[in-house]
């Protein structure tokens, strides 16, 4: 009798299970891969982490790699994401001009694609774009640097130094060309100099958006024209990592002092280190993106593709890859400094309060 009850205890066990995996498997909706390009920015970092636990609230099963800015390694990890017959892609590219090819093998898996916050170019394959009106990121950049020199340096005209992103990446041009909307009438009529003479993104741009050769180049800058007791006012830096490579290297030559006052400094992605730097006096603004949201409406917008129904209020008119108008989702970015930080990025949630200490 013993024997029997215990067969029976095992029997009802192993059904419970069953059901349990059985169940678990009902509420998994297939595999989403995401590829991001690096850890080494902490904007990518929690891009990754916040859409891989959107999705995964959502019931889906999520392939989260980071290729460290080498784009053989991104398109390696997306093959094997297409390889895998992921339900989904969501890409943010290291240069959106390279993945053609693999775009193709998931376009003809029936793979959706998601280009995400950076446009892939070149390509008819990719199915929607989320990102932030990328051009009003610029012109907020602009706004608030003006805004900063005039606060700071009121006798014109300005000595401004530019800086661009990565020549890479689609974006970059969208801020500088914002930014340039606002800042060029003001070097037409003199308020503004830019006394290295360099403008424009094929002389201005940073590859990688790497800090190291935003500095180096501003190292130069300063050598080559402000060896004769002239000072820079103004430098637009279009990311957070870059505005802190340039504050190095303004700080190597005593900038922060009484005789050498801080340039009004800009940046994007309202990184902890950089809000810290405008609590400090070092940076002036930053551009905050709340990427908590990013993720989200990504997460919706691949859970309502990926079931088979068709998003809707897309941009279909802005965003065009060289090959096809991308249709769009696009948020809206914040300026940020010293006076509405504490609101926007740490009573929102979004930087711990102990981070900036």
């Amino acid at each position: 009798m013993k024997i029997f009850k215990t067969l029976a205890t095992v029997l009802a066990v192993g059904a419970m299970a069953l059901t349990a995996s059985t169940a678990v498997f009902a509420q998994d909706k297939g595999a989403i891969g995401i590829a991001m390009p690096t850890q080494s920015s902490l904007r990518w970092i929690s891009d990754g982490n916040e859409l891989k636990a959107a999705l995964e609230g959502k019931g889906y099963t999520v392939d989260l790699q980071f290729a460290e800015d080498d784009i053989p390694n991104q398109l390696a990890q997306i093959e094997n994401m297409v390889t895998k017959g992921v339900k989904a892609l969501v890409v943010a590219s290291i240069d959106g001009t390279t993945l053609s090819a693999v775009l193709q093998q998931a376009a003809d898996a029936g793979i959706k694609v998601v280009a995400y916050d950076r446009l892939i170019r070149e390509s008819g394959n990719v199915d929607y774009y989320t990102t932030f009106d990328n051009f009003q990121v610029g012109v907020l950049q602009a706004n608030s640097l003006v805004k900063g020199l005039g606060e700071r340096f009121p006798t014109k005209p300005w000595n401004v130094e530019l800086f661009g992103g990565s020549p890479d990446d689609n974006n970059a041009f969208f801020f500088y060309d914002g930014a340039m909307s606002v800042l060029q009438p003001l070097i037409d009529s003199g308020d503004i100099v830019v006394k290295s003479g360099q403008m424009g993104m094929e002389t201005v741009g940073t590859l990688r958006w790497d800090g190291a050769v935003a500095q180096a180049r501003m190292d130069n800058i300063l050598s080559a024209n402000y060896s004769d007791g002239s000072t820079v006012q103004g430098v637009l830096a279009p990311y957070d990592g870059l505005s802190r490579g340039i504050i190095s290297s303004l700080r190597g030559v005593g900038y922060g002092s009484a005789d050498l006052p801080w340039p009004v400094i800009t940046g994007q992605d309202a990184e902890a280190p950089s809000v810290k730097a405008i609590i400090a006096g070092e940076q002036y603004s930053t551009v905050y993106k709340d990427t908590r949201e990013l993720a989200k409406v990504t997460a919706d917008l691949v859970d309502t593709v990926v079931s088979g129904a068709t998003p809707e209020g897309l941009d279909t008119t802005t965003y065009d890859n060289g090959v096809k108008v991308v249709p769009s989702i696009l948020l809206t970015p914040h300026d940020v400094d010293l006076t509405n930080y504490q609101a926007l990025v740490v009573d929102s949630g979004y930087i711990k309060p102990e981070d900036l200490q």
